[in-house]
Formats: structure tokens, C-alpha cells, sequence
């Protein structure tokens, strides 16, 4: 038995979202068992938690994109008993039980090992919005981004991935640029490493097909006319990184960035990343994240808490990463 976040459907399927003691029988199949010890909270699980979009394919649900912890059980080769393990991605949360909750089920093949220099809270203060800003910054330098080319836009600087995006490309050495719609969080950001703060309200209604070029790169979480804008002010050949859709999933723009100035727009897709560029993106975090700007970014919040935690969330309230302790309940 064990304690974990339970989504089942009511009445109109209405979500609802309790704390409950699991039996184990009840746990998906997997070849690997884990103990979690620590999770987090993103978009997507706030998403689920309060049934504000369909996110849950299968009822009922575990939410938790994300977790880390200790192997209990294995049948897979690369995992045995006691090693230290994270996981994001590859489904957990929607369509297979995830990570918040005190017990996992998954295959092993979504596994990677604690990265050497991370214990487990501070894998899961990075998470799934770290791993895809590193994701985004990767993409980034693979274009041929380089500190010296200009400023770099990040946008939703503010909640998870701009936060770690900002930090990460200001270790680096970038002119990081932050858009949030909090600016009384600039103070924040400016602690993290950005040179300069905007308010998104500059980006986030309808624009120019082109606008005044700017932006050597772009990390965007918000989507809609927030990253058609910020595509309308990039720069003759820069590149751009979306990963995210905080102000909506629609894209209402025209093709003039990429055919009249070169853009590129490289779509971030964290989910079903394989095990070999997995395994370099936690090695680069180890390598390039300050750990005390880690934890500057996170707040640490009990499971019995995640229920009244999630609306803040998907309403902005929220900044950085929330990580959860599975042993407070």
C-alpha cells in the first residue's frame, strides 16, 4: 500500500483528484518498481489535476510527468535493486501511471540513471521544464548560436522552463532577454541572469507579418502570437526553439521570417527523446546549472498539497519549480 494523487472521472466527466492509499496490485504493468522520493509539479500535471484539457488518456490516473527515486524491483537488464533512477516523459501521468506518488511502475527502457552530482530533489528541481530547456538550449548552439551573436528571448521566463532556460544560457554567457507577464518577479529573474526584462504584454497580441530584427535566439514556452512575434523579430538566419503553449497551441503566422530572413523554428519535443541524447542533456545540466540558482528556482511543496497547489499553477501564480516531497503526506 501505498500513498499517491489518484484521478478518476465523475458525473459529465467531471476530474476528480484525491489522495489516496494504493494497494500495489492496482500498479500498471512494467518491468521496474520504484521507490519515488521526489517529484514536481508542471503545467501539464496542473493540466490534469483540475481536468482544465484533456491530458489524462486513461482513468483512473496517477498524475506526474516526472519523478526520481530507488529501484525496488527489476526485470530489466540495465536496473537492479537500489540503483537511483529518473524519469521524465514517455507517457507518465496521461496514459500510464506517473510519478506522484510514493510507489512507480514503468518499463525500464524510459529510465535513466541519478546523473552523477544530482541527488534527487534537485533532478526533479530540474524535472521535465529543466530537461526540455536544456533541450531548447542544445538546439540552440547545434544552429550555431554563440554568446556573442546578440540577445536571447526567453519567453514565460518566469514559470519553469524560462526559469531554467534563463539561468542556463546566462551561465553560458548569452544576453538573455526575459518576457513575463509578472514583471514584480524581475527581481527574479535578474538574480537568475538576465540582462533585461519585458513585459509579454510586448508580444503577446497580434502582430506584424516582420518586425524590427532582435533576437539571436529565442527559448519559447507561450506559443501563439507570442512565438509568432518573437519568429517576427528574429534575426537573418537565427533560430528559435518552441517547447510549449502556456498562451495557446495555435500558430497565426505567415511564412516571412523563415523565407525572407532565414529563420529557423526548431520544434522541442521532450517526451520521447532516446536514451543517448537523454543521457547528454542531464550531463550538460550537472555540467552548466548552478546549483544555488537551482535552488533559488524551487519551492518544495508536500503530495498532500499538490491538489490545492495546481490551480495556482495553470493560473500563473506560480513561479519556478515546484518540487514534491512523496514522504510528507
Amino acid at each position: 500500500m501505498f500513498k499517491g494523487i489518484l484521478l478518476e472521472q465523475g458525473e459529465g466527466g467531471k476530474t476528480i483528484a484525491s489522495l489516496k492509499d494504493i494497494d500495489d496490485a492496482a500498479l500498471p504493468e512494467g518491468d521496474v518498481r520504484v521507490a519515488v522520493s521526489w517529484s514536481s509539479l508542471n503545467y501539464k500535471d496542473a493540466l490534469a489535476i483540475t481536468g482544465r484539457s484533456p491530458i489524462v488518456r486513461k482513468w483512473p490516473m496517477v498524475p506526474g510527468i516526472d519523478f526520481a527515486g530507488t529501484v525496488e524491483q527489476s526485470t530489466h537488464p540495465l536496473w537492479k535493486v537500489g540503483d537511483p533512477v529518473v524519469l521524465t516523459g514517455f507517457g507518465v501521468g496521461e496514459g500510464h501511471w506517473g510519478g506522484l506518488a510514493q510507489r512507480a511502475q514503468v518499463k525500464g527502457d524510459w529510465l535513466v540513471g541519478l546523473p552523477a552530482g544530482l541527488d534527487a530533489k534537485h533532478a526533479m528541481a530540474v524535472g521535465t521544464a529543466g530537461f526540455t530547456a536544456m533541450l531548447c538550449v542544445m538546439a540552440l548552439e547545434r544552429h550555431g548560436l554563440q554568446p556573442g551573436d546578440g540577445e536571447v528571448l526567453v519567453t514565460g521566463a518566469s514559470g519553469g522552463v524560462g526559469s531554467v532556460a534563463v539561468a542556463l544560457l546566462a551561465r553560458l554567457g548569452y544576453r538573455v532577454v526575459a518576457s513575463t507577464g509578472r514583471l514584480e518577479e524581475t527581481d527574479y529573474l535578474k538574480s537568475l541572469g538576465a540582462e533585461s526584462v519585458i513585459d509579454r504584454a510586448t508580444l503577446s497580441a497580434p502582430g506584424r507579418p516582420l518586425a524590427k530584427e532582435r533576437w539571436a535566439g529565442v527559448v519559447d514556452s507561450v506559443g501563439s502570437h507570442t512565438l509568432v512575434n518573437a519568429c517576427a523579430a528574429t534575426r537573418e538566419n537565427g533560430a528559435v526553439a518552441a517547447c510549449g503553449l502556456a498562451q495557446g497551441m495555435d500558430f497565426p503566422a505567415t511564412v516571412a521570417p523563415f523565407i525572407l530572413r532565414g529563420v529557423t523554428l526548431y520544434g522541442i519535443n521532450s517526451v520521447t527523446v532516446a536514451r543517448a541524447p537523454r543521457e547528454a542533456a542531464w550531463a550538460r545540466i550537472v555540467r552548466d546549472m548552478p546549483m544555488d540558482l537551482l535552488d533559488r528556482i524551487t519551492q518544495v511543496v508536500p503530495l498532500a498539497d499538490v491538489i490545492t497547489v495546481a490551480p495556482r499553477f495553470i493560473d500563473g501564480q506560480v513561479r519556478g519549480r515546484l518540487v514534491v516531497d512523496t514522504s510528507v503526506v
